[in-house]
Order: C-alpha cells, then sequence, then structure tokens
C-alpha cells in the first residue's frame, strides 16, 4: 500500500536545519519515518553509519584546525575537524560545524569526554557519524588538546595549523605575546618548551644518530670535492657543561694564537667563537625547543629573550594541531 502522510516544505526545512542534510535525504527520511521528526534524524543517522562504515578505511588528512579560548583567557583548546578533501574543508557549512565542536570541546578535558558530549540531543561523535552521511566523506576528530594557564592565547595558520599558549601571569599586551609565540610553535613545530625536559637517554641517542648522518654526508661530499660538514661533538645546551664550555674557550684562545692574533684583541673576539661554539652544538634545541629557537620575528634574538621583553613573566606551556 502506498504511503500517503503528507510531508511538507516545513518539515523538510525543519530537518535540514536540525542536520544540514540534503532536501531529497531529508524528505526521503521523514517519507520512510511517516513524518515523525525523532524517527527522520535516526534514518539519516543510520545512513550516515552505513557511510562510515564504507568509508572506515579511508583518510581524513584535510579538514579545519580551530583553536577556542574561553571568556577570561585561561583555557584554550585547539582541535582538528578532518575530512577528505580540501573541497569539504573550505565548505562554509563545514566551518561552522568545526566552530560548533569546539565551542563544546572548551568545556571539556579531553578528547574522550568531548566526543561524549551534548550536541543538540545526540553525541559528538554520533553528529559526526550523521555528518559523514550527509557529506558523503569520512568526518572525524583527529586531534584535540587543551591548556590552562593564568593567561593563554592562540594562533590559527590558514586553517591547518593551530597553537595555543600559556603564561604564568596576565602581564601588559599578554595578547600580543600569546599570538606571537603561538605562531612560533606553529611555525617553527617545538615539542617541548627548554633543553632542561630532556631526557638525558634521548640526547645522547639522538647526537649519535645526528654524527653518523653527518659523516655519512661528508663521504659523499669528499668524493664529490665539495665543503664537508661540521661534525658536531653535541647537539644540546643539555650537554655543554661548565667544563666543556671552558674546554672550548681554551680552544678558541689556541687557535687565535695561532692566527697571530695579538692577545689584547681577544676579548673582542671570543663572544663571537663562543657564540658560534654554542650555535654550532645545540641543533636539536634550536629545533625542538620553543624559548632556545630563534624568534621568527627577529632572528636576533631567541625566544627566552623575547619573553623577557615582557617583563616578568614566564610560559608554562603550549600544544599545536595540524592537518595530515
Amino acid at each position: 500500500m502506498e504511503n500517503t502522510v503528507k510531508i511538507s516544505a516545513a518539515d523538510v526545512k525543519n530537518l535540514r536545519e536540525a542536520t544540514g542534510a540534503g532536501m531529497m535525504d531529508c524528505k526521503n527520511a521523514l517519507v520512510e519515518a511517516e513524518g515523525n521528526f525523532d524517527k527522520a534524524i535516526e534514518v539519516l543517522r543510520k545512513k550516515g553509519q552505513k557511510v562510515a562504515a564504507k568509508r572506515a578505511d579511508r583518510e581524513s588528512t584535510e579538514g579545519l584546525a580551530i583553536t577556542k579560548i574561553n571568556t577570561d583567557n585561561t583555557v584554550g583548546v585547539a582541535i582538528v575537524l578532518a575530512c577528505e578533501t580540501d573541497f569539504v574543508g573550505k565548505n562554509d557549512s563545514f566551518k561552522v560545524l568545526a566552530g560548533e565542536f569546539v565551542a563544546i570541546a572548551i568545556n571539556h578535558t579531553d578528547k574522550e569526554s568531548f566526543l561524549a558530549a551534548d550536541f543538540g540531543g545526540m553525541t559528538v561523535a554520533e553528529k559526526l557519524v550523521e555528518q559523514t552521511g550527509v557529506i558523503g566523506e569520512k568526518i572525524e576528530i583527529t586531534a584535540f588538546e587543551r591548556l590552562e594557564s593564568a593567561y593563554v592565547g592562540s594562533y590559527t595558520h590558514i586553517g591547518k595549523i593551530a597553537a595555543v599558549v600559556g603564561l604564568d601571569s596576565a602581564v601588559d599586551n599578554a595578547a600580543t605575546l600569546t599570538k606571537d609565540l603561538a605562531m612560533q610553535v606553529a611555525s617553527m613545530g617545538a615539542t617541548t618548551l627548554s633543553y632542561k625536559d630532556f631526557d638525558p637517554a634521548y640526547v645522547a641517542s639522538e647526537t649519535e644518530a645526528r654524527i653518523a648522518v653527518i659523516e655519512k654526508d661528508n663521504i659523499e661530499l669528499g668524493r664529490l670535492g665539495k665543503t664537508l660538514k661540521n661534525v658536531p661533538q653535541y647537539i644540546s645546551m643539555s650537554q655543554l657543561s661548565e667544563e666543556v664550555l671552558a674546554q672550548a674557550e681554551e680552544n678558541a684562545k689556541a687557535e687565535l694564537k695561532a692566527e697571530g692574533k695579538p692577545e689584547q684583541i681577544w676579548d673582542r673576539i671570543l663572544p663571537g667563537k663562543m657564540e658560534r661554539f654554542i650555535s654550532d652544538n645545540t641543533t636539536l634545541d634550536q629545533e625542538q625547543c620553543l624559548l632556545d629557537q630563534n624568534f621568527i620575528k627577529d632572528e636576533k634574538m631567541n625566544v627566552s629573550g623575547y619573553v623577557k621583553s615582557y617583563g616578568d613573566v614566564t610560559v608554562t606551556g603550549f600544544e599545536r594541531v595540524s592537518l595530515g
């Protein structure tokens, strides 16, 4: 027997606004549910589950990285709402959805509780499945990071990379400072605050590996008659003890003497040589430690020096998320 339930345009419109599904999908769901609004949502949800199951092995490497800071700047979250194609990731409705998700995320301490949170009568996880059915692509939260501090600021790079940074006090112009630091994190990809955070075993292993790579490169460079790369003894300030630095200074003095430089001008030359020694032997710090990196807006100073220019303030932590 043919279904005689009349589906009004208003019903279709309401279902579309509630789910984001297309007009025909909403009409068909209402017909199948015999006009029952809640059952129609369930029909669409089941469709989403089927699509999600079919696309479970797809890679969701596009999408949107987005941040949100609470009203008193003490909590920040950064999430990635991922999809399969750049076309979907740039869609306005996808951006609105990401904004709705991050507004919920700010109230949760971890990804699990966030996914279990309410989203208009369903959980966030269920909403992701529903939208997978609506959009026809795998939609998921691939990153969730939260930071709490006395002051938190953020920066997002064209929706691809997002970072949040915390300070131990809300100093003057804290918004500028945290934005610049978050931009540094987004751009340079630091993994820790300072070389002081490194495990000695990790530094030792990394030193051995890096020296091996450079020595291998030098074999090929030597064969080609090209300039060899400098082989560092160390890669982190954590290895540069007072004894190591004292020996480096003695070596520098010996070089100056061998070059015939008058001893009375050594004091003008030694600081530069020591600065170069430290730079050559702290490559790991410059790559991975936020405070030890050269500041991207002024490479004449490091990030630690930039922070000090704001007075008595300390960076308490940072988090970074990105697509892919």
